[in-house]
């Protein structure tokens, strides 16, 4: 199910305010400590309104590459009660949804979780997540349960944790998300004390851009659809299909690696994609990371391939010993990089070459290049 921002936060919203208002009465004291948290639940709203603020200004103020967050916040009034707190986090969650569903394509804010960038679906996701979750806090207060929606929790989950395996047989979405967000236990894996979400990555590569694909848009262009993405004429190929597939597969797998996956090559003046670049996994037991690309045929000839080669090159090569994957220590950082080409293809060899590739032994049917770590 593809990720939609606007109509997320609406469902969301909708569900979170009738739980709140419920609990929104003389009845209830909302300055005692949220559940789990220092915060009073008073404070625990106005946190949420202050997220849906943040995030709404972050893209309204085109905050990407600033390293920072507008200088404006949300607060509560002096005196203001569990109702007005509730219509707080309704509002300002109205706020968030409208900006996300008026921003353009390509327009990126500030976050600095993993990379320091999010767009308009990944702060939505963002909102969404602060949402529910502080919503269960506030709840847990007065010793009620809080329960989302199923489809909701499997979105978010898609969207910002790619590196949590999806939940299995038996298991629910939101007791995953639960425990993803060191707020439950789950079978099989150790309590996080530490956690983050994953914003897909962004790379500027001169003439076009490359933006990691979630799996929920994988899955979704490996069905068919466009992966909510703008496609240029020709694409999505088959073999960005088929990427997106590989990347789909070893997320329901539990063994898909943010970072290590499939990236949409995106024209910058028009923010058209124009193919696909990426990894076929995480590096092997030696350190080799297999890359691939592809171009629409009309998009060939203008240097996008090389361009957005190189810069996924220098991103995979920057990544430390022992930090490969963002959150994954168990993956080493790559060794070096090595492709694939059909041994006829003077023009893919021409693109690895000008990325700093050297053609190596063949493999199989297949012309080799390596690319090896300074």
């Amino acid at each position: 199910m593809l990720f939609n921002g606007g109509e997320r936060i609406d469902e969301a919203t909708a569900h979170a305010v009738r739980a709140l208002r419920a609990v929104a009465t003389a009845e209830y004291d909302w300055t005692r400590p949220a559940g789990g948290l220092d915060w009073s639940c008073l404070d625990t709203a106005e946190h949420i309104a202050g997220d849906f603020t943040a995030y709404a200004t972050q893209l309204t103020g085109r905050t990407a590459g600033t390293g920072v967050y507008v200088p404006v916040e949300a607060k509560l009034d002096e005196g203001t009660g569990a109702d007005g707190a509730v219509w707080a986090v309704e509002a300002t969650a109205g706020l968030l949804a409208a900006v996300v569903r008026t921003t353009p394509a390509g327009v990126r804010g500030w976050h600095p979780y993993p990379h320091g960038s999010a767009d308009a679906a990944g702060f939505a996701a963002m909102g969404v997540i602060e949402l529910i979750l502080h919503t269960h806090d506030i709840l847990r207060a007065f010793d009620l349960a809080y329960e989302p929606p199923a489809e909701l929790c499997e979105a978010v989950l898609a969207r910002q944790f790619p590196q949590v395996p999806p939940a299995r047989d038996g298991e629910g979405h939101w007791a995953v998300l639960l425990w993803a967000t060191g707020r439950g236990e789950r079978a099989g894996h150790a309590r996080l004390e530490r956690w983050r979400w994953h914003n897909p990555i962004h790379l500027a590569a001169g003439p076009v851009e490359l933006v990691e694909v979630a799996p929920d848009a994988a899955a979704d262009l490996a069905a068919g659809g466009t992966g909510g993405i703008a496609w240029a004429e020709g694409g999505p190929s088959d073999g960005t299909r088929g990427a997106a597939s590989r990347v789909a597969k070893a997320y329901a797998a539990g063994t898909h690696r943010p970072e290590w996956g499939m990236f949409a090559v995106v024209r910058a003046e028009d923010q058209l994609a124009v193919g696909a670049a990426g990894f076929h996994g995480v590096p092997d037991e030696e350190g080799w990371a297999e890359v691939g690309y592809n171009l629409a045929p009309a998009a060939r000839g203008n240097g996008y391939a090389t361009q957005a080669l190189r810069a996924l090159t220098d991103f995979a090569l920057a990544i430390p010993d022992g930090a490969a994957g963002g959150d994954h220590a168990d993956h080493a950082g790559p060794t070096g990089l090595r492709a694939l080409a059909d041994p006829d293809n003077a023009a893919s060899h021409a693109v690895l070459a000008r990325a700093g590739f050297t053609r190596t032994a063949d493999r199989g049917a297949d012309a080799a290049f390596e690319l090896r770590r300074p």
